[in-house]
């Protein structure tokens, strides 16, 4: 501002002084500057202190010592005489004058009419009079400011602007505000300055009068200030008296910014005080300030701050003002000085000039390696160009371009840091590609990332750092190749640390340079295999790393498409992790079970990736297989195994999944029973249990699998155990372990079994010492435990002893549940299964879980002993479902459709729910069944039985005889039950099967099947009269195919078939006529002799047995 460049301003050193109140240095002070601050000497010279010590005594006097020879103090004496109660009564009465009239200049209380200018009458006034001329003009100047509404104005005021009386005036103003502060707020006053010309010097001048108003004054112009600073005159002279606030009081230069971007007000201030701050630090070895602050502001949390300066880049590149004024332009010079500082250029020259290659371009600069103490400061600034031209939008010069582009392709030395920078400058490549303008930049560029693919693996090894950039290009190169442009930005905004909006569009060139003169996908894929994997892989190592690109290759199933094998790569990567777990294992896994199961095409359903072996997996877990107590040889990590778990488990489940899409091709092998029974997978998941925040979401995962795949370890009984296992109990009997307790062995524990009929206290004490030992300590007792507990049968064993071996396997249960319940079964098996040593499988129970009530007699007196008999019970019934729902999806016809259900299965019952329905049909579909004498008391218990109408067909439809049998049986029951219309259709249905299995069937199957069946063709009478006819007809087929089957064997029983047409032409009959149809039955079967084996002879029999009761029946009813 060029109204006060030959005014002095108080220095910082005079500011200090008069903060701390430093009478030396006060004396130091040369005349001039000493004149600026002798209203506050003069008043605490003269006023009476607050501070009575004898120090300040002996200060005052250096004060009154350094004022005497000044000729300015009397004037300042002569203010200070002045009744300034009686000035501030007028001045109050003016102010309420003014109000009343609505801001208008009237008659003046505090001065009557001037005859001459302000300046003039300002000079030949005393010393009151000039106080009443300058608060009047004052008290004006505020007003108007008051009432423009944040228009800015300036007033022009012949008192402030007058070069002679400054002083006196600087001296007048300073005296008011002291000594009428309620009627003049320092910070309204500094507010209405503003107005005025000459205002800034002011300013400084009355803050260095009443130091500690300093932070006050400030805060109030940038309160008040606009969001814009340089749009506006008003913003450019607060700015600029801001600065000179500043300037005066540097030390509180950073606050001040601070109060600017807390406010959000003055964008130009934070900037140009970084500015001064910069010129005034020097300093060439850090990130200077600039580069420190913009950055904070531009890539810090706070959107509002954010896009607050933002606004401001873009308003400066908009101005038409002179560049040289504008602050942006001073910005962004000081920012292009400190590049070019960077940049080690060493020479410029053609090459090729002494070779004979004339391919190579001409004209690059070469450019040596970036100093190894220049690396972060180059991090740091194209981070801050990042978010200059990406969020804030500038667009930088064509000098500005060039010389980022250097500074992006230089080649910085191999540490961690030149890790960082590469990967930074790459990423910035991408996401501005319009860097990159001509021939002779873009082969630059091509250079530059032929030099990363040469240099990563040194780089890597020299640094030690996992994450290099090599693993960025590979993944930007397999993006580019399955045109995933969007998580190639994503990629670019999450190594920047800032979201840019990058278009698609503009990564076409890079994309062509890649695909077409980098990296093909062939070359990708075969790279990808080659690359070591990364050694205790977790989520501490940041960055993007081998198993990054893998993942993608195999979302894009490069790898099947030709024909990579990948499968020992990921196993290794596996077997080479560590916690806290790394957040991309999981998706890894499951998109390689992906890759397994579904080829990449239907044209080429053989393009899959090849499963783990069942050896490989059971390798992870060699040292852990039924918990032994060794984990401190183990080869693998808890990682690794937990990691092997799941890929095991989910394969399954997936599998079992896409059993309809699978079938259409060659099915991929499902692991063996066997060796999901090798994995100790409760133990695995008790200690997955413990790492719970440092595995992320694979504990939750796992549980997930075992309630799907194995709900009998996810029982709520066995989680409630753990709890107290893991409570303070086992804390105390951890400290009450004794060392004898550590000193016993499965050798000892079978010896005291063995001696048990003649010494209860040794295996009494031994048992009790091993209660003290954890889980996983008891798990080599495990089987000597087992093998003696037949023992424990005799009716004199104590309870003490059996209530210890109940909380024994108890405690087993908890790591080794399956093996466990194995074992127990077989010890448990009767006397004469012992003898021929019958031992049971785990699949043998699942199939039948039954067999653990096969069991010795006495364990059902032995209440201790049944407790962990039903607790097996109960796991191997939730087993056995499971087995058998995996069974029906593996085995199950997949093109049969089911049969629509009704949407009422009985009058004023709705639908059953989904998971009942299920649980039926499974049912009634599976090979098991049960006994028909069951049947009754099913049909009668079980509220939506009714639903297995809906399955019946299903069941009639199956090849086996003993389904369509138990279907026939069943329904009959139902019929008596629900004696609805759909009832009747299933029951005709079941009669015209009936008749139709009667003509294919042999003589053995005709009688195996119609025997138990034709009683039920009486409850489909009973239920349907309608039926008679059909009925009837059926059981006289039925007879006349065993009369002719009977007649071929030369055997006479025509009486019987005559006797059955004469039963179904009666319609009617009485009780005397059935008694006498009895009688006639007995006669003519004496005909038959009642020896007779004859199957044929028997179903005539039961056919006519069946008509008779179906005849009976109607009388009663009627």
């Amino acid at each position: 501002m060029a109204e006060f460049t030959c005014l002095q301003f108080v220095s910082s050193f005079a500011f200090e002084a008069m903060q701390k109140v430093d009478v030396v240095k006060l004396a130091a002070l040369s005349d001039p500057e000493l004149r600026l601050l002798l209203p506050c000497l003069v008043r605490m010279a003269l006023c009476a202190p607050a501070d009575q010590s004898e120090a300040w005594a002996q200060d005052k006097k250096l004060i009154l010592r350094l004022l005497s020879g000044v000729e300015a103090v009397n004037s300042i004496v002569a203010l200070l005489s002045v009744d300034f109660h009686a000035l501030e009564q007028d001045a109050t009465k003016e102010q309420q004058l003014r109000h009343k009239l609505g801001g208008a200049n009237g008659e003046s209380i505090l001065v009557s009419q001037l005859q001459h200018g302000l300046a003039l009458e300002f000079e030949h006034s005393d010393s009151p009079r000039r106080l009443r001329l300058a608060l009047s003009e004052l008290l004006v100047i505020m007003n108007k400011a008051s009432d423009s509404n944040g228009e800015f104005f300036i007033k022009s005021s012949e008192l402030f602007e007058s070069p002679v009386y400054l002083d006196e005036v600087a001296d007048v103003l300073c005296i008011l505000q002291a000594e009428l502060p309620s009627l003049l707020p320092i910070t309204e006053v500094a507010e209405a300055l503003l107005h005025v010309r000459n205002g800034s010097w002011f300013m400084c001048l009355l803050v260095a009068n009443v130091p500690d108003s300093f932070d006050e004054v400030c805060r109030g112009l940038i309160k008040n200030g606009e969001r814009q600073d340089e749009e506006s005159v008003g913003g450019r002279r607060r700015t600029e008296a801001l600065r000179q606030l500043c300037k005066m009081n540097p030390t509180q230069a950073l606050n001040v910014r601070a109060m600017v971007v807390e406010e959000c007000h003055l964008p130009g201030l934070g900037v140009v005080l970084t500015l001064d701050q910069c010129k005034n630090d020097g300093s060439e070895d850090t990130v200077t300030d600039l580069v420190s602050f913009v950055s904070g502001l531009l890539l810090g949390t706070n959107a509002k701050v954010r896009t607050w300066f933002g606004m401001f880049i873009r308003n400066g590149q908009q101005r038409k003002r002179e560049r040289s004024s504008s602050v942006l332009w001073q910005m962004r010079r000081q920012l292009l000085l400190e590049l070019m500082a960077i940049l080690p250029t060493v020479s410029s020259g053609r090459i090729g000039e002494d070779t004979a290659d004339t391919d190579m371009e001409p004209n690059i600069s070469v450019y040596s390696a970036l100093k190894e103490e220049n690396v972060v400061k180059a991090s740091a600034m194209l981070r801050l160009y990042c978010a200059l031209m990406g969020i804030a939008g500038l667009k930088p010069t064509d000098e500005e371009a060039e010389q980022l582009l250097q500074l992006m392709t230089s080649r910085p030395p191999a540490t961690p840091a030149g890790v960082r920078f590469v990967s930074l400058s790459f990423c910035m490549l991408l996401a501005f590609p319009s860097l990159v303008s001509t021939p002779e930049q873009e082969q630059m560029t091509v250079m530059w990332l032929s030099w990363m693919i040469r240099e990563e693996a040194y780089f890597e090894s020299t640094t030690g750092v996992s994450a290099s950039f090599g693993e960025m290009l590979l993944l930007v190169a397999m993006y580019f190749h399955s045109n995933q442009l969007n998580a190639i930005i994503d990629l670019v905004c999450s190594t920047l640390g800032m979201k840019i909006a990058i278009k698609p569009s503009s990564l076409n060139r890079m994309k062509t340079i890649f695909t077409q003169e980098i990296f093909t996908e062939q070359v990708v894929t075969a790279h990808a295999v080659r690359v070591p994997v990364t050694s205790n892989l977790s989520a501490t190592i940041t960055g993007f790393l081998p198993i990054h690109c893998i993942y993608q290759l195999l979302r894009s199933r490069a790898f099947t498409k030709h024909k990579v094998s990948i499968k020992d790569w990921i196993y290794r990567q596996m077997c080479e992790t560590t916690t806290p777990l790394h957040p991309q294992l999981i998706p890894l896994i499951d998109v390689y079970i992906n890759s397994i199961l579904t080829p990449a095409s239907k044209a080429n359903p053989e393009a899959t990736n090849q499963p783990i072996t069942e050896q490989e997996v059971l390798n992870v877990f060699n040292g852990l297989t039924w918990g032994e107590n060794n984990r401190c040889r183990q080869r693998h990590s808890i990682t690794a195994q937990l990691l092997v778990l799941y890929y095991t488990l989910s394969y399954e489940e997936t599998l079992l999944s896409n059993v309809k899409p699978l079938a259409v091709q060659k099915k991929p092998k499902s692991y063996s029973a066997a060796l999901m029974d090798q994995i100790p997978i409760k133990y695995l998941i008790r200690q997955a249990q413990g790492l719970q925040q440092e595995l992320g979401g694979l504990h939750s995962a796992l549980l997930r699998l075992l309630a799907t795949n194995y709900p009998h370890l996810c029982m709520v009984d066995d989680w409630m155990c753990e709890e107290e296992v893991t409570g303070t109990d086992a804390l105390l009997s951890r400290m009450l372990l004794t060392s004898r307790a550590k000193h016993h062995s499965p050798k000892k524990l079978q010896e005291a079994f063995q001696m048990v009929s003649t010494n209860y206290t040794q295996l009494m004490q031994t048992l009790e010492d091993l209660m003290l030992l954890s889980a996983s300590e008891l798990i080599p007792f495990a089987e000597a435990l087992m093998l003696d507990l037949y023992r424990l049968l005799n009716a004199d064993v104590p309870r003490r002893i059996l209530q210890i071996v109940n909380q024994l396997w108890m405690l087993l249960n908890t790591v080794m549940p399956r093996r466990l319940w194995v074992m127990t079964v077989n010890a448990l098996q009767p006397k004469a299964k012992l003898l021929r040593q019958q031992k049971y499988t785990q699949n043998d129970l699942m199939v039948d879980p039954l067999i653990v009530l096969r069991c010795d007699r006495r364990v059902y007196r032995c209440p201790p002993l049944m407790d962990i008999t039903l607790h097996m019970l109960n796991g191997y019934l939730l087993a056995s479902k499971a087995y058998l729902s995996a069974h029906l999806k593996e085995n199950v016809d997949q093109d049969s459709k089911p049969y629509q259900n009704n949407t009422m299965g009985v009058m004023g019952q709705p639908e059953a729910p989904e998971v009942t329905r299920e649980e039926l049909k499974n049912a009634l579909l599976s090979a098991q069944g049960y006994p028909s004498e069951l049947l009754p008391l099913t049909v009668a218990g079980i509220p939506s039985i009714h639903i297995c109408l809906d399955f019946i067909p299903e069941l009639l439809a199956q090849p086996q005889l003993e389904k369509q049998i138990f279907a026939i049986q069943l329904l009959s029951h139902l019929c008596i039950q629900y004696a609805l219309p759909k009832s009747l259709s299933v029951a005709r249905l079941s009669i015209n099967v009936m008749g139709t299995v009667l003509t294919v069937l042999t003589q053995a199957k005709r009688f195996a099947f119609f025997m138990p069946t034709l009683p039920c063709l009486v409850s489909f009478c009973r239920a349907f009269p309608p039926l008679y006819d059909d009925v009837a007809s059926l059981l006289i087929q039925t007879g006349q195919v065993c009369a002719s089957h009977v007649a071929t064997q030369a055997q006479d029983i025509d009486p019987i078939i005559t006797r059955l047409k004469y039963l179904k032409e009666k319609t009617e009959v009485t009780p005397d006529l059935h008694r006498s149809v009895s009688s006639e039955r007995i006669k003519k079967g004496e005909t038959i002799a009642p020896e007779s084996l004859d199957p044929d002879v028997l179903l005539c029999q039961r056919v006519e047995a069946t008509f008779l009761e179906i005849i009976n029946t109607a009388v009663v009813g009627v």
